[in-house]
């Protein structure tokens, strides 16, 4: 779902922050979930999007807590995405949106309507029944910060010119409205309910298109930026509740989906949870995306033979790894890919797959195995720290007694290595903005 007109930062253009691609789960156990060609069809298209888009540290002030928002599995609607719990407006209006770590624009779908008894509430944002709503001026400054309709000019002398934004999607989906301000209900940690006033966000008038009227978008009514750009939603918050945020992504198989938390500040993992530190390394040319270092990747207790240079950042800002909450699968750059792929081949002497699948290159027959044990696959990171996921974070059922291996090769040149939602979830992953560092750990999520 390529926005249209996005410059490349190869080019020499400067990229524009993105809408994401809604990306739909590729696991087999949900009645509603679609089939892993599909979800990869929808995580490549939000890959190229990506890198089509790649062109004061302070304490919290103790007004409550962290700002503490559920967290859910899209699972239930068929989707591979998390939803966060947001309500917008006075009186408060409840929303699901999509928690996005690879964007920073918030928005949500809305209607001018006068008289909304014919409309669910939690259909869009009604912004005539809200006491709070206020769009941007065209000329406000904060109007600078996300794109414009084509050949629209700003008329100072109006009162009431309106900041308009809009994305476009090369499948012809697009989102388009005011740029404003509204009023936020969360609750905190300490269980305080808090409002937070003037939060920007876009207000979609006009939203049409497969990538989010279709499958990918099911259940939500926009998407929560959590990007490191001004924009995101930790951004905006952050001198009320810190420079952190922190979340874990439940796993999806367990019926029903359980609950966990977004928290923005600090607070999700306490003293007593033991965390592992990894930089966020800044890359100039990408404002937005969580770049982290992998020294190198382990398969069981093997050390592949890949040079560090593939995970390198280089003088035009391509390669590195991004840490993303809006894409399902993980994709390797083809060096590392390969050597993955053929280290579980020599170590696991379970028979192939008979009908092999069009969208991954290892799969398994397991229809004959009791106990079923598979070789773990982990990442060293920089700082020392060391990413272990369990086989169900990269091992998923593609149908009845078959697994297989979900990862993807990178092939383009200017591509970067992504771990995706599948890949991160059952830790608890703290993204410190203000000291620079993402911490992590495999215990604590069920405790909120």
């Amino acid at each position: 779902m390529l926005r249209e007109g996005v410059r490349r930062v190869l080019g020499g253009d400067t990229a524009l922050d993105p809408v994401h691609t809604l990306i739909t789960l590729s696991i087999m156990n949900h009645p509603f979930a679609p089939t892993p060609s599909s979800s990869l069809t929808f995580d490549t298209h939000r890959l190229n999007f990506l890198y089509s888009s790649l062109h004061r540290r302070r304490k919290s002030n103790g007004r409550g807590g962290a700002a503490q928002l559920p967290l859910t599995s899209g699972a239930s609607f068929g989707t591979g995405q998390y939803f966060v719990s947001l309500s917008l407006g006075t009186p408060p209006q409840p929303f699901l949106l999509v928690a996005d770590t690879g964007s920073d624009l918030i928005w949500v779908e809305c209607s001018a309507c006068r008289n909304c008894s014919r409309r669910s509430p939690d259909s869009a944002l009604f912004a005539r029944h809200s006491s709070t709503f206020s769009p941007y001026h065209c000329y406000d400054p904060a109007c600078d910060f996300v794109p414009h309709p084509a050949n629209l000019t700003c008329n100072h002398t109006r009162r009431h010119s309106t900041c308009r934004y809009e994305y476009s999607y090369s499948d012809g989906s697009f989102t388009s409205g005011f740029y404003s301000r509204e009023t936020a209900s969360f609750n905190t940690s300490s269980g305080k309910g808090v409002r937070f006033k003037k939060l920007s966000f876009g207000c979609g008038f006009n939203t049409s298109g497969p990538s989010l009227t279709g499958p990918g978008f099911n259940g939500a009514r926009g998407v929560l930026g959590l990007g490191l750009g001004p924009i995101s939603f930790p951004s905006q918050l952050g001198k009320t509740f810190g420079n952190k945020f922190s979340y874990c992504l439940m796993d999806y198989t367990i019926s029903p989906s359980p609950t966990s938390y977004l928290l923005i500040g600090g607070g999700l993992m306490g003293p007593t949870v033991k965390k592992s530190y990894t930089p966020i390394i800044n890359n100039t040319l990408s404002t937005t995306f969580y770049y982290i270092g992998i020294e190198s990747v382990y398969v069981d207790d093997t050390r592949l033979p890949i040079s560090p240079s593939v995970w390198d950042i280089d003088e035009f800002g391509n390669g590195g790894t991004v840490l993303d909450s809006g894409t399902t699968l993980t994709f390797l750059v083809q060096p590392a890919y390969d050597k993955v792929v053929q280290e579980f081949e020599r170590r696991v002497k379970l028979p192939r797959s008979g009908d092999p699948s069009p969208t991954f290159d290892f799969c398994i027959n397991v229809s004959r195995v009791s106990n079923l044990t598979l070789p773990t696959l982990s990442f060293k990171l920089v700082g020392g720290a060391r990413l272990s996921p369990p086989p169900q974070n990269y091992f998923i059922d593609t149908e009845e007694d078959v697994k297989c291996l979900a990862l993807q090769p990178v092939t383009q040149p200017s591509g970067f290595s992504l771990l995706g939602n599948l890949m991160q979830q059952g830790f608890m992953f703290e993204f410190d903005k203000g000291r620079g560092r993402l911490g992590f750990s495999r215990h604590g999520c069920s405790e909120h």
